[in-house]
C-alpha cells in the first residue's frame, strides 16, 4: 500500500508522506523524491532482533510462515538471514496467503520439517491468526515468534492463555517519552502505548514542526526541515510540548524532536529504531525488555 501510495501520489504530486507503520526494508532503497519518510524502524533491524532474542533464549531452530507480500517476503528474508548468521536454522520457509478459511495445507509442510518455534510473519486479524489456530487444532506448533504485524491485543483476546510462552516484537521504547504519551492519551479514548500509536503521534508532530520550521505549508520546502527538527542539535522536545516546539521554531530556534518513540531519524529519513520484546504469560502481552 505505501509503495503504491508513494508512486501514484507522493511522487506524482509532490506531497510529503511519514509512515507510522511502513516496515518493508524495500523502502530504504525506493525512489522518493526526498518526499517519504518513515517513523516506523525498517524490518531489516527487526530481524536482527529477533536472531538476538532466538539466540539467547536458546532456539536452535525454526519454521517460518509469512504472509505473501512486500512487508512479509521482506521481514521473513530479514529474520532468515539474521538467524542463520547466528548460527540458528531456519527448517523451512512458507508463504501464506491473507483471507483462506483453512490453513491445514500450510501447516502440514512447516510442521513435517520441524522446529521448535513457528515463527509467524503476518497479520493477527488475518492469515497469521488462522495459521496459528491450524497449528494449535493440530497440535504442530505450541509456541510461536511474533513480529509487529502479530502483536496487539485481539490476538490474545482471542486464544488467551494457549499462546503462553510465545514471544512478540514491535517498535518501542522505555524512554520518558513513551510514558508521557501513554499519560496524556489516558480518558481519551486509545492506548498511548499500543503498537503503532507513538510512531503515529510522532509522524503527525513531525509534519507540524517541519512546516513550522520552513515557514511554509510547501511540501517541498518543508520536507527539507523533516530531519532538522528530528535530530539534534535543538532543546528536546517530548509528547504534549507541541505547542512549546512551535513557539521555539518560531523564535527561530532549534528542537530536537524526540517524540514518544525516542525518535532518531537517520537517511534516507527513517527511524534507527528501539524495538520491545514481549512474551504471552496467563494469556496477556508482558514486557521483557527493550532492544
Amino acid at each position: 500500500a505505501t509503495t503504491a501510495i508513494l508512486n501514484n501520489v507522493v511522487r506524482a504530486n509532490g506531497i510529503v508522506m511519514i509512515s507510522p507503520s511502513a516496515t518493508s526494508p524495500a523502502l530504504t532503497e525506493i525512489e522518493d523524491d526526498g518526499y517519504f519518510f518513515r517513523t516506523a524502524p525498517s524490518d531489516a533491524r527487526q530481524g536482527q532482533i529477533i536472531a538476538e532474542i532466538l539466540d539467547r533464549r536458546g532456539i536452535k531452530s525454526a519454521a517460518l510462515t509469512y504472509t505473501n507480500n512486500d512487508y512479509g517476503k521482506g521481514l521473513a528474508d530479514a529474520i532468515q538471514a539474521a538467524y542463520e548468521a547466528k548460527g540458528g536454522k531456519i527448517t523451512a520457509v512458507a508463504a501464506h496467503e491473507d483471507g483462506k478459511a483453512d490453513y491445514s495445507a500450510e501447516i502440514g509442510t512447516l510442521a513435517s520439517a520441524g522446529g521448535e518455534v513457528l515463527i509467524v510473519a503476518g497479520y493477527l486479524d488475518q492469515g497469521g491468526k488462522g495459521i496459528i489456530q491450524a497449528s494449535l487444532d493440530t497440535g504442530a506448533f505450541d509456541k510461536f515468534v511474533l513480529p509487529d504485524g502479530m502483536v496487539g491485543e485481539a490476538l490474545t483476546d482471542n486464544f488467551g492463555d494457549m499462546l503462553d510462552g510465545s514471544i512478540g516484537t514491535n517498535p518501542g521504547t522505555d524512554s520518558p517519552g513513551a510514558s508521557m504519551l501513554a499519560e496524556l492519551a489516558s480518558g481519551k479514548g486509545f492506548k498511548g502505548d499500543d503498537p503503532y500509536v507513538p510512531e503515529a503521534y510522532d509522524a503527525s508532530a513531525l509534519l507540524l514542526l517541519a512546516m513550522q520550521s520552513a515557514g511554509s505549508t510547501d511540501s517541498a520546502v518543508y520536507k527539507d526541515h523533516i530531519l532538522k527538527v528530528a535530530n539534534a542539535p535543538g532543546e528536546k522536545i517530548y509528547p504534549g510540548e507541541l505547542a512549546k516546539a512551535l513557539q521555539i521554531l518560531a523564535d527561530g530556534g532549534d528542537i530536537d524532536y524526540v517524540g514518544g518513540t525516542a525518535l532518531e531519524l537517520i537517511e534516507p529519513g527513517e527511524s534507527a529504531g528501539s524495538f520491545r520484546e514481549t512474551e504471552i504469560k496467563g494469556g496477556k502481552w508482558e514486557t521483557e525488555m527493550y532492544h
